[in-house]
């Protein structure tokens, strides 16, 4: 991380709600995906980022939503770099929440974003003033009340909906060859080896798992690991047993991954999660 770039970010120990707040210049995040929804608003500059597969660029008065597993970057396009404020959600805790504020014969299934990125200056300052409460000393009553005027915010954002097990759409042998990944996430596993389980040669599983998926079958097993990782490291385990568990060649080989994608060393992360010293 450069000297004009910083990152702080903070975890709640009753909701398991992250708080970050960062400003980039130049380069900001390689393409990752989160375990969470993503809710956050630009401070200042121009945020650009990629997520659903077109470009977005977030300026001071736009919300960005990004849902779990879906991949997204990030980068500064004008000088002077961005700031922004965001919340991760449990999806858990996102549910059960949204619940008690849908109406009866809408709340089958997951929540999704209708759109990556929206102007709603109200939910803006909801989301502001969850983001201060989460962080301050204050009563659970103030911040429960923060979290439901938020919660009461996104409903208008979101749409209740069944995911499939395995989605028609993508091709048999991306399908296969992704929960090949997520059954072998440690095991060093070659793309020959992949394909040949998968019953297709390994060129045509490369272009199939691209566009299935927008990324290439070996950085797709890196995210993986890293989005293990970063709940391993949140729950308190050493960057050093993590990167021996999910398949890392060691601690370094996971601390440069790490920063590539989240602007922080594992170590940084787990200390900011309230987990290490």
């Amino acid at each position: 991380m450069t000297s004009t770039n910083w990152i702080d970010l903070r975890q709640d120990r009753d909701t398991g709600i992250e708080t970050i707040r960062a400003h980039f210049e130049g380069h900001a995040y390689d393409p990752h995906w989160h375990d969470s929804y993503l809710i956050g608003f630009t401070e200042q500059g121009v945020q650009q980022f990629h997520c659903r597969r077109v470009r977005h660029d977030s300026t001071p008065g736009h919300l960005f939503f990004v849902e779990p597993g879906e991949i997204h970057d990030g980068h500064a396009p004008a000088e002077g770099g961005f700031t922004y404020a965001m919340l991760y959600l449990d999806p858990d805790w996102l549910q059960r929440e949204l619940r008690q504020f849908a109406t009866a014969g809408t709340v089958a299934g997951e929540p999704g974003f209708a759109s990556t990125l929206v102007d709603d200056t109200p939910l803006i300052a909801s989301t502001a003033r969850a983001f201060t409460t989460l962080r301050q000393s204050t009563s659970r009553l103030e911040r429960d009340d923060a979290l439901d005027a938020l919660l009461q915010g996104l409903v208008p954002h979101l749409g209740w909906r069944r995911r499939p097990l395995t989605d028609p759409r993508l091709p048999r042998a991306a399908r296969r060859a992704q929960e090949l990944l997520h059954a072998n996430y440690a095991e060093d596993i070659g793309l020959q080896t992949l394909a040949e389980q998968c019953g297709v040669d390994r060129f045509r599983l490369t272009r199939a798992f691209k566009s299935a998926f927008g990324l290439a079958p070996h950085a797709y097993l890196v995210q993986l690991r890293l989005s293990l990782a970063r709940q391993r490291l949140a729950a308190g385990e050493s960057p050093a047993s993590v990167a021996s568990q999910l398949g890392f060649a060691d601690q370094s080989h996971l601390g440069r991954w790490f920063r590539r994608a989240y602007g922080l060393t594992p170590a940084s992360y787990r200390q900011r999660c309230g987990r290490g010293g």
